[in-house]
């Protein structure tokens, strides 16, 4: 997704509807049968086992190498491919394809090293409430090289295409569960666009590792402890319209986006519970989290890294982002802003210097006490940082290289000891700095005291993304993330990014209720 400048404000913000009248914030009730009720499918290369039986070709699961893939050598008028895009026939055949035809809960089991779980209950199923199926990931390591390694085609949609920033997706068609006390693995690639014969029009594309055509629910078991990790040689966890996390521990390593709905202006990603972890280091661009509608968290924990050679965002959306509750720790080169709609504070911090994943910063209180620890998985130049514990008072911000205490995967809420620290201080003044083409640093102006947002947004339409607009997905050959010195961000100052006049440097950074906002934050001895 491009970035852009945002919409001006609604003054009235969208109310709930989409897949039911119940607010977002309604405790999950996923619909996860016991284990005996349950289809059991045990994976291996060897033999797949329905229910203990060789799977057939015929009923609710079946199985065949038949995958859609992006084919080598088919010429300009089969789709938008490049060479890096492309796979033999061989490569596609050597994948086993298991395809549940048939509503109902799947407990997934055992390992497939080249293969793909799909779902495609029929057309009609899209406006079928009762099309529904939820896959329990149980110990699972599945691998597909040449396309997504799960994949949603029909299933039921339970939203309409209306515009709205709060979504409830109980009733989605797709559930994909992590079951308890089980660490799984999902890793797979992408299908570039294929188009329809004779025409430029999409006949496929899909961009997810886990990709699904309808809206759908992440979740955990009773106990909410599975983990599923993901490797995307493009991008992570894809749906075309709503995802909502409920609970479960979600671990997404992705070249470009790590989590990502992509309905332009109508997409709703919901965090509701479980912990979100992006890292969105893998390739050479890519947002954290990136919907194309809106981001609403109302819980959990969520750790989001853009990609740190880019001009990304930890969190991106275009509609609006909108924190409720919950942790979270986002960074990234660029700043979407936060929706004003938001009841939790929050804090933005932007800094004159680059900083790393060697880079800790603690957060303390006006009594001096280490309130948190951050740490991001990515270089980055601006991080956000919001809790139920974040209150409006009197900080002050330090660097240092190492925090110890309870790390929560880059964030200390409990800090035992630190090494030595440097303290930051912010500018007192408005920069310009990870401009989109039409707003300043933040698409808001900055109080010159406090940094704390003030009202008004930049101006102009949302442009209307097409499908040409679509990123042209070229990932490397692996998911090593780029060696030092490929396409690095440089002191955004030598980028243009900064069109700071110097100015006091205040070192109490003061939040307020609501968002507040710190920049050209450095270190004080370098002020000086």
């Amino acid at each position: 997704m491009k970035h852009h400048s945002f919409p001006a404000l609604i003054s009235l913000y969208l109310i709930l509807s989409g897949c039911s009248t119940a607010p977002t914030s309604t405790p999950s009730t996923s619909p996860v049968q016991t284990a005996e009720e349950a289809v059991s499918i045990t994976l291996s290369d060897q033999e797949i086992l329905v229910d203990g039986q060789a799977i057939t070709g015929t009923g609710a699961v079946t199985l065949s190498h038949d995958i859609v893939y992006y084919e080598a050598d088919q010429g300009t008028a089969y789709g938008e491919g490049s060479p890096a895009d492309e796979h033999p026939a061989e490569e596609a055949a050597a994948h086993s394809v298991i395809t549940i035809r048939e509503p109902g809960t799947y407990r997934i089991s055992g390992t497939l090293s080249q293969g793909q779980i799909a779902v495609d209950l029929g057309e009609d199923a899209d406006n079928d409430p009762a099309a529904v199926v939820t896959l329990i990931l149980d110990q699972a390591e599945i691998t597909c090289t040449v396309a997504p390694a799960i994949i949603v085609y029909h299933a039921y949609e339970c939203a309409d295409e209306q515009a709205q920033s709060e979504v409830n997706t109980q009733v989605a068609g797709f559930n994909l569960i992590v079951a308890d006390n089980t660490e799984n693995y999902v890793k797979g690639a992408y299908v570039t666009k294929i188009y329809q014969e004779g025409t430029t029009k999409k006949l496929h594309k899909y961009d997810g590792a886990i990709e699904s055509k309808v809206s759908m629910n992440l979740d955990g078991e009773t106990e909410g402890n599975g983990i599923l990790n993901v490797e995307a040689s493009n991008e992570g966890i894809e749906t075309a319209m709503h995802m909502t996390i409920n609970g479960g521990n979600w671990f997404i390593h992705s070249a470009d986006d790590s989590l990502n709905a992509n309905e332009d202006g109508i997409s709703v990603i919901t965090i509701n519970d479980g912990t979100v972890r992006c890292d969105a280091g893998a390739g050479e661009e890519g947002d954290g989290i990136d919907s194309n509608g809106w981001i609403v968290i109302n819980g959990g924990m969520v750790l989001a890294s853009a990609n740190p050679t880019s001009m990304d965002s930890g969190l991106d959306s275009d509609n609006g982002i909108v924190i409720h509750g919950g942790t979270v720790l986002a960074t990234g080169n660029m700043f979407d802003e936060i929706d004003e709609a938001s009841t939790q504070n929050v804090a933005v911090f932007s800094f004159a210097q680059t900083l790393t994943a060697a880079d800790w910063l603690v957060l303390a209180d006006n009594d001096g006490q280490p309130a948190v620890g951050l740490n991001a998985q990515n270089t980055y130049t601006i991080l956000i940082y919001s809790s139920p514990q974040l209150d409006a008072q009197e900080y002050t911000l330090a660097q240092t290289s190492s925090v110890k205490g309870e790390d929560l995967g880059g964030l200390v809420t409990s800090v035992q000891s630190t090494d030595e620290l440097h303290a930051l201080g912010y500018s007192q003044t408005t920069l310009g700095m990870g401009m989109r083409p039409q707003g300043g640093a933040f698409g808001k102006e900055e109080n010159s005291q406090t940094g704390t947002a003030e009202d008004g947004r930049p101006q102009g339409e949302r442009p209307q993304p097409d499908e040409q607009a679509e990123r042209d997905h070229q990932p490397p050959a692996d998911l090593k993330k780029p060696e030092e010195g490929d396409r690095p961000i440089q002191d955004r100052q030598d980028q243009g990014a900064f069109n700071e006049e110097p100015g006091e440097v205040n070192s109490v950074f003061s939040l307020q209720s609501g968002i507040s906002m710190f920049s050209g934050i450095r270190r004080l001895e370098e002020a000086e």
